[in-house]
Formats: structure tokens, sequence, C-alpha cells
């Protein structure tokens, strides 16, 4: 007759998790792409960890069937209302409706069918992911997944053969969820390891074939063609990564201003500029040349850099300097009156560009049309008083103006903490009442005292600074870094620029954590270059380069093997002097989990084992822990068990003591345990350890 009745219970239980883990990576890679609004993930989350205490145990309650067909139900109507009036989006409300059926089912999932039907919504979901992100964490999401699939694939076959009634050995069924489990994470590896190499040679155009049908998702407000007093100060409390910058050349590399919009007019409230794209200007072979022949011959000091963009929300290109020639995949570029280039369509994300700019300074963009920088709205009678007070008897406009940065700086602290509630006179209320602020007041009172003096201004808006990650080479500009500053027109010199903004008192330190997320930015890097823009053209350079590499190598091998051995011994010092005291202390700690860890585990696992079995619920297998445990006891004692020697024999070996009889009646409730299948005996062979363990 067919032994299967225990295997199916366990393979069963197997095949549950590896659903709920199939189903929460799913959902998970769909909140790491950034469509899923919080409170879906919140609510998602919660109701996958109540499936996982279900299983685990800890939550006795089964929910009715009959409630997730009355759930199920009550969504879809919930649906409409979802894309008219909460999401009002139906790429969101669509991905919450799958996130909802997803859960629901791995709860109600109880017959092949309704597996099935899990697998296939769990796919959808990480399909949408795959479309959605363009992040490093999708693929961690994605090897769960793998690993998840197999292990549901593996569990659903054995359960399948077991409910044939198939003859399963009786060695079979130790330690069976472990073993399956190791089996799918050697498989799960096995395959990642096979398609590593076909993935980089097959370019990935899955995004560029559906990005057209995402909208673009709005991240970083502040950097389009219009930016409210206080918008800003929202971005500066985010550390994200925007923006990442590769330099070439030698030189090293000041902090600089990565100028983006340039905004005109100004209505007390928000800076803005009237609708218009600018400019068209056709972007040919790639390349786009931005400065006359006579601009490019001038001499100064210049500066050539590659940048990626993130998504902020808009369409600006954000350049240092003068830029005079720029390279970008785009059919065309826009530029405003004021210079500022944007793309004219949709966001930026994931944008590559390179530039070659002009650092001279003044920096000199356009002598025209100065007259509509001198537009005011009606001003608090102070503002224009005290830039007359400031600039009184000062003999020329670039005095005045250095006038008005100097005193701004010098007497109005720097803050990234908004004002409880907006103010009905922003400018008003920092110069006279707060006098305290961010970049955007300062940029912005400067920019309307030069103008109540007569002096053209505009406030532009950028990133200032930025810091380099030593690991992928890549200057990382955050969030953080957003500004603004003021550029004013001075007779003779064009448009000049000015930083009226103090430093901040509080920068960022160095800190474990930052040397951390070097890595995992660097990572992210290797993601977006070699997963994300991976094409045709870059794996035909990819080709290429092993394809030199291999004629070049046999010729100049032992000069290559020497620079290759010298370089590595450079940077292997730079790392031990940099992160040696780091990498020492990871590396003790993880010898040391090593070690201690297996032991640490087994002890915790075995007295949770040891308490599960006082309170009444032990499983047959711990019949097998508990003699193991008197074993153990005994041994310290110096009386060792030999393998060949049956328990009973073993009981009676022992001399008469109070030792022998709590042994003999531990090996009897053993064999009434294991043998017998008398789980209530599991609370008396507990107590019989703790009985052990206390005489002497």
């Amino acid at each position: 007759m067919p032994r299967s009745g225990a295997t199916p219970g366990l393979a069963d239980r197997f095949l549950q998790f590896s659903l709920l883990g199939l189903v929460s990576s799913g959902c998970f890679a769909l909140a790491g792409s950034g469509t899923l609004s919080a409170p879906a993930a919140v609510l998602t989350t919660a109701a996958l960890l109540v499936r996982l205490f279900q299983l685990a145990g800890f939550v006795r309650f089964e929910i009715p069937q009959r409630w997730f067909s009355a759930a199920t139900l009550l969504y879809i109507g919930f649906y409409a209302v979802d894309w008219a009036f909460l999401s009002r989006d139906f790429l969101e409300a669509t991905l919450h409706l799958a996130c909802f059926l997803a859960v629901v089912k791995v709860h109600a999932a109880r017959t092949g069918r309704d597996f099935v039907q899990v697998k296939v919504l769990a796919l959808l979901l990480l399909v949408a992911a795959a479309i959605l992100s363009v992040n490093l964490n999708f693929f961690g999401f994605l090897v769960l997944f793998l690993l998840f699939g197999v292990a549901t694939f593996t569990g659903s076959e054995i359960r399948r053969s077991a409910e044939k009634g198939v003859q399963l050995a009786r060695g079979g069924r130790r330690r069976f969820p472990a073993r399956l489990a190791l089996m799918s994470v050697a498989i799960a590896a096995g395959i990642l390891g096979v398609t590593a190499g076909l993935f980089f040679l097959l370019p990935r155009t899955a995004n560029a074939a559906f990005q057209r049908f995402v909208s673009p998702r709005l991240h970083l407000p502040g950097f389009s063609n219009e930016v409210r007093l206080g918008q800003i100060g929202l971005v500066l409390q985010q550390s994200t990564p925007v923006m990442h910058v590769r330099f070439y050349g030698k030189r090293e590399v000041p902090p600089l201003r990565w100028r983006g919009a340039a905004l005109g007019q100004f209505d007390g409230k928000r800076w803005f500029n009237p609708p218009g794209l600018g400019q068209l200007m056709p972007v040919v072979g790639r390349q786009i040349i931005l400065a006359s022949d006579e601009q490019r011959r001038r001499p100064g000091v210049r500066l050539f850099y590659e940048i990626q963009l993130k998504d902020i929300a808009s369409d600006t290109l954000f350049l240092a300097g003068v830029p005079e020639v720029m390279a970008i995949d785009a059919p065309a570029v826009f530029r405003s009156p004021s210079h500022a280039y944007r793309l004219g369509y949709g966001s930026v994300d994931g944008l590559r560009y390179a530039a070659h700019s002009f650092l001279g300074d003044p920096h000199v963009l356009e002598t025209a049309g100065q007259s509509g920088f001198l537009q005011l709205p009606s001003l608090d009678p102070r503002i224009p008083r005290l830039a007359r007070d400031l600039a009184g008897g000062l003999p020329s406009d670039e005095a005045r103006a250095r006038a008005i940065e100097r005193h701004l700086r010098s007497n109005y602290p720097y803050t990234t903490v908004l004002p409880d509630k907006e103010p009905s006179d922003p400018l008003a209320y920092f110069l006279f009442e707060r006098r305290k602020g961010h970049c955007e007041y300062y940029a912005s009172a400067m920019a309307v005292m030069l103008r109540s003096l007569g002096i053209p201004s505009r406030v532009v808006t950028g990133f200032h600074g930025g810091e380099l990650n030593p690991v992928s080479g890549w200057h990382v500009v955050r969030a953080s870094d957003a500004h603004s500053w003021v550029e004013a027109y001075l007779a003779g010199k064009g448009w000049t620029t000015f930083d009226p903004t103090p430093a901040d008192p509080n920068p960022r330190r160095p800190s474990l954590w930052a040397k951390v997320s070097h890595y995992i930015d660097a990572a992210e890097m290797f993601w977006y270059e070699w997963v994300v823009d991976y094409d045709r053209e870059r794996q035909l350079q990819l080709a290429m380069s092993m394809e030199s590499s291999s004629r070049g190598f046999g010729v100049r091998w032992m000069d290559r093997a020497g620079l290759l051995l010298q370089t590595v011994r450079s940077v292997v010092s730079e790392w031990i002097v940099a992160y040696g005291r780091m990498a020492l202390g990871v590396a003790v700690s993880l010898a040391a989990g090593w070690f201690v860890g297996p032991v640490l585990w087994r002890s915790i696992w075995t007295r949770a084992r040891v308490r599960r079995a006082k309170r009444g619920r032990a499983q047959t297998g711990d019949a097998t822990l508990l003699y193991e445990r008197m074993l153990e006891l005994l041994e310290r004692r110096g009386y060792q068990k030999p393998a060949w020697v049956t328990p009973g024999e073993f009981a009676r070996r022992i001399p008469a003591s109070g030792t022998a009889a709590l042994v003999r009646e531990l090996t009897d409730a053993y064999h009434e345990f294991r043998y017998g299948g008398r789980r209530d005996v599991a609370p008396r062979m507990t107590q019989l350890l703790t009985e052990l363990e206390r005489s002497r």
C-alpha cells in the first residue's frame, strides 16, 4: 500500500510557501519600479505577511473561501472608482487590480487549478515590473522570482505524483522541505549562470518597445518651465541620485553649477517662462553645434563630460558653463531665448548625452531682449527700499549686484526647513520676518531687488556640486544638490552669474552607509550601462574590444601583464588604505558567522522545537530531536552511545542510578512517540529532559 500520508503534506506545505514567495517577488518588483502607490504597497505587504504567518503556524484563523469570492466581486466595482477618482490613471488602477487578484488567489489557492492561476498572475506582475522598472532592484527580485519559480514547479510535480499514490522510500521524508529548497537554489543558480552570457550577447529592446505605452512618472518637481517658491525645498530633503557625470581628462574639476531652466517671469509666488519651446536645433549624426566658430576658438578653460539623467519630471538638459558641442541620441534639441536646453517631449529618464563646455567667466550667453527681464508684480514697498539702501552711492551695476549678494549671504541663515504654512507674500516674509530660507528665496529676493533697480535679471534652477563615487568613477549629483541662483545682465559683460545663497551649515558628512552606497550606486550604473542601455551598438563595441584585445594579447602579453600587475598593486594599495579597516571588520564578522552561525542557529532551532513540544504541538520528527538532546546531555557525563547499539540496549548499559531510570523512561517514551505515533508523550519527554539536565 502506498506510504504517502506524510510526504504529500510536506510537499503541499512547501508548494504553498513557494507560491507565496513567487507572488511576493512579483509584487515587490512592481513596488520597486515606483508605479505602485504607497497605500497599495502597504496593504499588499500586510496581506502577504498574514499569509506567511498562517503557513508558519503563528495564525490559526483561516479566511473562508466565500469571503474571497465576495471581496473579488466588490473589487471589480471598486476598480472603476479607483480609475476615475483615486488613482486617476488606467495603468496604476490596473496594477492595483493585478496585485489584489494575486494576493487573494494566493490566500484562497487549494487545488491544482488555483495553483496554476497563482503562477500566471505572479508572472504577469513580474512582466509588468520588467516593462516599468529601470532600477537595479528589479534584478534582485528577478532572481527571487526565478528561485521561487523553480521551487513552485518542483513542488507542483511532487504534489501531483504523490496524489497518484506512488510508493516513496521511508528515508525520503527526512528533511524533505530543506532538500527541496536546496535543489531549487541549485537549479536557479544554474539557470542564472547559463543565461548570464546570453543576456549580454543579446541586446535588450523591450524597454524601448514598451516605453511608449507607459506614461512618464513624476518624481522631482521644480525643473520645468515653472517653479513655485518652496518647491525646490521639497527636493532638497531627498538624497536620491538624479544625475551621474563622468569627466574626461586629468584636470581636477571644481564644484560646478549644472544649469537647467532659466526663468524670467515672476508673479510674486512663482517663476515661469511664457509658452513655447524656443529655437529648434536639429541633431545631425548624433551631434549638434551650439556655439559659433569664433566662440569655440576663444581662449579659456574647457571641459568634456558625459551625463546620465534619471526621471526628474521634465525634459530639461543640464549643462555646465557655456556648452559649445553636444552629442545626444535625439532628433532635435530646443534652445530657449535664455539659452536653456530641452528635448521638447516627455521626460529624460535614462537619457545619456555628452557635451564640451567653455568655463570662462563671465558667462556671456545672449545680448538682446533684456527688457523682458525687468517685469515685476506689485511688491511690498520694503523690498525696493531695501534694494536702494544697499545700492546707494555705488558706481556700477556690478557693484550694486555684489552688495545685494553680500547682504543676503551675510545676514540670512540657510535652512531647508519649510515654513509651517505658505505665506501670502513669500519674499517679504523671507526678507523681513523669517529671515532664513533656502536657495529659491535667496535667488528670488536678489533677482527682484535687481529688477527694482533697473538691472535685468532672472532665476536659474539646476544643481550645484555632487560627489565622486570612487568605485564607479562617476560623479553623483543628488536631489539634495538642487540649487537656484541668479543671472544679471551687466553692460559690457553680458549675463553674469551671482549666487546669494550662503553655505549649508550642516553639510553631509562621510559615513559607513555613504561608503556602502557607493557600491550600490556603482551597481546601478552598471545595470544602466550594460542592461537598460545595452543596444546593438554597445554589443558591437564590446565584440570589437574583445577582438582587439585578443589580437594584441599575443604580441604584447608580457607588457600588458606587467602593466596589469602594477595597476592591480596600485588599486589594492589604495583600497587597503581607504577601506582596509572596514574590510577587516567585515571579514572577521563573516568568519565568526561562518563558524558560530550554524551552531547558534542549531541551538535556537532546537530550543524552539523543544518549546513547541512542551506546548503539545510536536511533530513526528521531533521524537528524534528530543532523543538526540538526551544523548548530548549523557555525552557530557561520559556516556556515549555507539552507532551500532539500539536505543533500548544503550539504556540498559547505563549503571543503575537516577540517571539510568530517567534514560530508560525517556527511551520508552521515544519508542512510543516515533514508532507508535503518540504525540501526546512529547510534553512528558521534555519534562524528563529537564529533570535529566538538572540531575547530578
